[in-house]
């Protein structure tokens, strides 16, 4: 006698209750606060343009370049202190895009602190974190004053501007700048030639 089985189709996942205003600006709080305070307790700073970051990092004082190991690599990054074992070892990990190995560089100021310089190959994403064993920063929220924006010609700046909001409206789920044309310039058309249907009209 064949066993009959039955096949129970998986519950339907429930909806994610809409966060309202208030509650969205209290949400952003709390992570940028957790953000902050993750930032703050790497063993280094660090800041970025579209196309470089700059990693400062705090070494013993009286420190000579024959005492440090860096490493750059086009996808990996190392600085320890030599003979210090694992506790010497500051930052170790992959880096989350490649870099210009051969435009990067660092230096040690004033024998107590080594100053990163990494040249990204892509100059049009933000990074979320030096290596990808840190923490995370959101980088939906990344004021383009920030960056070296303003140092670029009137129409390298509007690229540059669009692909970033456009990067933010994928990340959220909404329709980029180009997909917003076309739908407006659909809506327009519609609108002066209400006999056609456009429903099942799509943009790719």
């Amino acid at each position: 006698m064949s066993e009959q089985l039955s096949f129970q189709p998986p519950a339907p996942a429930e909806d994610k209750p809409e966060l309202t205003e208030e509650q969205q600006k209290a949400l952003d709080l709390v992570n940028a606060q957790r953000e902050k305070e993750e930032q703050a307790a790497l063993p280094y700073r660090w800041r970025q343009t579209l196309t470089d970051l700059t990693v400062s990092i705090p070494v013993p004082a009286g420190s000579k370049s024959r005492d440090l190991v860096v490493e750059i690599k086009k996808k990996a990054l190392k600085v320890a202190l030599k003979g210090k074992g694992p506790e010497g070892v500051i930052i170790d990990g992959e880096l989350p895009k490649e870099i210009k190995v051969d435009d990067s560089t660092w230096t040690l100021d004033d024998g107590k602190e080594i100053t990163l310089s990494l040249e990204k190959v892509n100059q049009q994403t933000w990074w979320p974190h030096v290596v990808t064993s840190a923490p995370k920063i959101d980088t939906t929220k990344i004021n383009p004053e920030n960056s070296k924006l303003s140092d670029l010609d009137g129409e390298t700046r509007a690229m540059v501007e669009k692909m970033m909001f456009d990067n933010q409206q994928k990340q959220m789920g909404k329709p980029t700048s180009d997909e917003q044309k076309k739908a407006e310039m659909l809506k327009k058309f519609q609108e002066a030639h209400p006999e056609m249907d456009f429903s099942n009209t799509k943009f790719t």
